[in-house]
């Protein structure tokens, strides 16, 4: 039995990135040798083992044949005759086909250290065609690996064009996309996954409502770069370098879904297009299964953020119902995400990477001092039942209305 380890910490350690996960796979084992060394088996599919003391994954040498649709639909031979070469063979790319022995020794059959210095991520073999999955896999590690110049071979991005055109994609589980979806926004640079997946043909299967914005114009004063695909882009863009929550980046690429189905007639204008947007963020999320913090911080983006831009010239009124609408008295953090969300949509445009964005210092100024609104002294006055948050409403946009004055 020869063991090694394989995969990503391969990978990641020749590019001198953090190793997290450590995979390993075991050559002339069996499940009984296994069991016998105090292994406990995982895998279904196939012989997958955590290790009695660490706990990291151990799996038998396995090859895959090809047996039905989809990503699940293989059968694998996990014999002991199975050798690292064939193991390796059946691997997505030639960067994660690479495997070390206990002494350092590395083994690449397939060319991924040449594929790493070229910047290249490339298919290992035609068998690529077989998994629907790893289009959205390449597209990941297109956008993971993006600031260090990887950029996905020609024939492997052919490869996942024939993939997008065979309906192969569409055997893809909900929970398998959210999660490629999910990792990929936790990239530096998540824009690229999604330019990758329109530019092999995917996008307008996996997500059609992101793919119906490119070719919709926007007015040039505002939106020199016009696209509205192209400025989704750079708005996700924007959010990964403005923070690395998830949430928010995910309210960023859906936050003008809504312009994707103006009438062609009213180009490039959009009224309302934010609202227009909420049905289609819900049957999105709805589809791929995205937890719930996603989907909020996604709607109250679509629905406020030009309110959020034109905070400056709204009433006091009408910034203390955003802060209900947005349940901000109890859930406070929620409006420093909306406010990123909504600068990340300003400087996502060609020629304002590096606006300033005052509303967001304006109206979390708004809100710190409407938060001071003593609720306990309306009650004293003596209001009562429903009158207490009319009241209590009426003093906090007082309190803001002398804060505006006192701007001036």
């Amino acid at each position: 039995m020869k063991i090694y380890l394989v995969g990503g910490a391969v990978r990641d350690g020749f590019l001198s990135l953090p190793v997290k996960d450590k995979d390993y796979v075991v050559v002339g084992g069996s499940t009984e040798e296994m069991f016998a060394l105090g292994y406990s088996q995982v895998g279904r599919d196939f012989p997958v083992f955590l290790h009695p003391k660490t706990q990291q994954e151990y799996a038998l040498a396995r090859t895959e044949r090809k047996s039905g649709q989809g990503y699940s639909g293989f059968s694998c031979d996990a014999n002991k005759e199975v050798t690292l070469e064939q193991d390796l063979l059946r691997r997505d790319l030639t960067i994660n086909a690479m495997a070390l022995d206990d002494q350092g020794n590395l083994y690449d059959p397939y060319g991924g250290m040449a594929d790493i210095d070229q910047r290249q991520l490339r298919h290992v073999s035609d068998a690529f065609i077989e998994d629907p999955l790893r289009v959205l896999r390449v597209a990941r590690f297109a956008a993971r690996f993006a600031h260090l110049g990887f950029t996905i071979a020609k024939e492997t991005l052919a490869l996942m064009q024939s993939i997008s055109d065979s309906g192969e994609l569409a055997y893809l589980t909900p929970e398998r996309v959210w999660q490629e979806l999910d990792k990929a926004l936790s990239s530096r640079n998540p824009e690229v996954f999604f330019e990758q997946l329109r530019c092999c043909g995917a996008l307008k299967v996996l997500f059609p409502e992101i793919d119906a914005l490119f070719g919709v114009p926007q007015p040039e004063k505002w939106h020199p770069e016009i696209d509205s695909g192209i400025h989704t882009m750079m708005v996700v863009q924007a959010a990964a370098k403005l923070t690395d929550k998830k949430t928010i980046r995910f309210a960023a690429l859906v936050h003008d879904l809504g312009k994707a189905v103006t009438p062609a007639e009213l180009w490039p204008k959009h009224h309302g297009h934010g609202q227009k947007g909420l049905p289609i963020i819900k049957k999105l999320v709805q589809r791929i299964k995205a937890p719930n913090e996603y989907k909020e911080l996604a709607l109250l983006c679509s629905d406020q953020h030009q309110n959020i831009h034109n905070a400056l010239e709204l009433r006091p009124e009408t910034i203390i119902k955003i802060f209900d609408k947005g349940d901000f008295w109890r859930k406070p953090q929620r409006l420093a995400e909306l406010l990123l969300c909504c600068q990340a949509d300003i400087q996502g445009r060609t020629g304002f990477e590096q606006a300033q964005y005052p509303q967001s210092e304006f109206l979390t100024h708004c809100f710190n001092i409407a938060k001071e609104v003593d609720v306990q002294q309306v009650i004293s006055d003596g209001f009562r039942g429903a009158e207490i948050k009319q009241q209590l409403s009426i003093r906090r946009a007082e309190a803001i209305s002398l804060y505006k004055k006192s701007q001036v």
